[in-house]
């Protein structure tokens, strides 16, 4: 593996790495996020114990990280095979739930993931939006509309005929759900907490 791609991978898990879960919840607020809630960085437990405008500025920068770290094979050499794209952002998804900066307790990495196929796809990424609100709408689950859309996308991806895509897509899906078991227990018992704004 040549010294380019290494630094793609590394650079992709330091920006997977970035809390801003935690970064929003210690500077806006004096709230470490992972004391609260779910004890989760991701977006949904910001959204829960911070309100809208932090969960909402998280979920972007969430997905943005996702895009940025796919990006690098672009930004750093335009001759790197495309599927280098999708490594990178899955590596980025790994930074999430794992995070160096944050004692490697991370969140679920769906934002991330979104975010890397808003650049490899972005019609991809707007079909996977419509689902998963679609979903929340009828649940106001977000842990479900979070499964259904990684199961929605890789089905898509079978479709598609990119061999790459696929492979990648059923990664990210498998963190989706592992990441998701506590949820998915809950779901079952009926004691999942619902969206209230929706």
């Amino acid at each position: 593996m040549s010294f380019l791609l290494i630094l793609v991978l590394i650079l992709a898990y330091l920006i997977g790495s970035i809390p801003f879960g935690l970064i929003v919840g210690k500077i806006g607020y004096g709230i470490d996020i992972r004391e609260h809630g779910s004890g989760n960085l991701g977006a949904t437990n910001t959204f829960r114990v911070l309100g809208k405008k932090a969960g909402l500025f998280v979920t972007v920068a969430d997905i943005l990280k996702g895009t940025l770290a796919a990006s690098l094979p672009v930004l750093l050499s335009g001759d790197l095979h495309q599927a280098w794209t999708l490594i990178a952002g899955m590596v980025a998804a790994v930074g999430h739930m794992y995070p160096i900066f944050a004692g490697f307790r991370g969140g679920k990495a769906v934002a991330t993931s979104g975010g890397v196929l808003l650049f490899y796809s972005p019609l991809l990424f707007l079909s996977m939006l419509a689902v998963f609100f679609l979903v929340l709408y009828v649940s106001k689950y977000v842990s479900l509309s979070s499964m259904v859309t990684a199961l929605y996308t890789l089905v898509y991806t079978i479709f598609t005929g990119d061999a790459a895509l696929m492979i990648i897509v059923a990664i990210l899906a498998t963190f989706v759900f592992y990441r998701h078991r506590a949820n998915i227990k809950r779901i079952i018992n009926k004691t999942e907490p619902k969206v209230k704004w929706l």
